[in-house]
């Protein structure tokens, strides 16, 4: 086969990674005829908004671990194929010269041992940064057991490392996977990255900077509550300093042993990203999140609006007065509005829904929360005859 079938196939069962912010509908991408005839490539929104095309892969699809729900996974029956460094760093850079992908996801089946396809890892994103100029954009994942050295030398080529936690706990970890080590493996892993980036000069990096840290858990199969996921989502994020945290929401692959499993609610895993938000710029700590008897976050509504109707309705909050982390306690007011908000108070009161309307500030979802110079803002509902 030619690289470009063996990079489909390679390509084909990558949605057991989040990865990135991926935009998945055809009718957001930037350019539908290249995610149409390359259905590799998926979009990833970077930091500051940017979307760029990006191919997602594995040096190889051989895995000899036996994650229940993985379509990788040891014994599935399906057609495999493998890449050596340079055949990866080739292919990859054809497309990036073709302009078909700007960006690259690079992650692997374990075949041969942890530290064996670490180094084909770390090999590829060599012979790209040194060999082949690359600049752009290395997304490059930590296999589980990788070695210190390994993981401080692929953070000198990356723009975001990462390690698939894949459990909040090791309990849940031995349903979705038998043979790995929550501690031993994968914990250590994401501590060894911030130890390496609070220890080590960040000149060290190809851009001089050491590259941002993310992981992955798989929301649904193993019977977790959402108590579960945020309370180590919590720890993650003010521990290990992660940039974000995915969740990806469990479906079932058939060939696999948990392929009867019923799909979790997508609905479930929007919650879950909208509370990690909330811990990781909203100065909210779990203690902060409501959950139901089952320790599931409520899916009617947002967690945000859940805490505001238990907080500020009936008690609003003047927004002539309130502070920066009062201001972010409120629906429909993010980091950005919080700014505006203290630039306009600088130069005079917000008094009216005007006011609010040039802030950018809906109306219909702040109205109930907060006073206008001592007064509750008018929302006139809209009706449609």
């Amino acid at each position: 086969m030619d690289k470009y079938q063996k990079l489909s196939l390679l390509s084909e069962n990558m949605d057991v990674e989040d990865g990135e912010n991926l935009t998945n509908s055809l009718t957001n991408c930037p350019s539908r005829t290249t995610i149409e005839k390359h259905p590799m490539i998926t979009y990833a929104k970077m930091s500051g908004g940017k979307t760029i095309p990006l191919l997602k892969s594995v040096i190889t699809s051989i895995c000899e671990r036996n994650c229940n729900y993985c379509a990788f996974r040891a014994g599935r029956d399906f057609r495999r194929a493998s890449f050596t460094p340079t055949e990866m760093a080739g292919t990859y850079l054809d497309l990036y010269q073709k302009n078909i992908a700007k960006g690259l996801f690079l992650s692997s089946g374990i075949a041969g041992g942890s530290v064996k396809i670490q180094d084909k890892i770390i090999d590829t994103a060599e012979i790209l940064r040194t060999k082949k100029n690359y600049q752009g954009y290395l997304h490059l994942k930590i296999m589980p057991g990788a070695e210190y050295d390994q993981i401080e030398k692929l953070m000198l080529w990356a723009d975001r490392v990462s390690i698939n936690l894949e459990a909040p706990n090791p309990e849940r970890l031995s349903f979705l996977a038998p043979k790995k080590m929550f501690g031993e493996e994968l914990f250590s892993r994401l501590e060894w990255v911030d130890m390496i980036r609070n220890r080590e000069n960040p000149r060290k990096n190809w851009k001089h900077r050491w590259p941002s840290l993310t992981t992955q858990l798989v929301v649904g199969p193993s019977g977790e509550n959402d108590l579960e996921i945020l309370k180590t989502s919590e720890f993650l994020l003010s521990n290990f300093h992660l940039s974000r945290i995915y969740y990806m929401t469990f479906s079932p692959v058939e060939g696999t042993p948990f392929e009867n499993l019923p799909a979790e609610n997508p609905m479930r895993g929007h919650r879950l990203y909208q509370a990690s938000f909330l811990m990781r710029d909203y100065g909210f700590t779990f203690e902060d999140l409501l959950f139901n008897e089952n320790g599931r976050l409520p899916l009617e509504n947002d967690p945000k609006q859940n805490w505001a109707e238990s907080h500020l309705r009936g008690n609003p909050v003047e927004i002539n007065k309130a502070s920066r982390e009062e201001l972010l306690r409120i629906p429909g007011i993010g980091p950005k509005r919080v700014e505006l908000i203290a630039n306009y108070r600088q130069k005079q009161k917000i008094k009216s829904e005007s006011d609010l309307r040039i802030l950018g500030i809906p109306i219909e979802k702040v109205s109930d929360f907060l006073l206008l110079d001592g007064k509750q803002p008018f929302h006139q509902l809209q009706f449609t005859f």
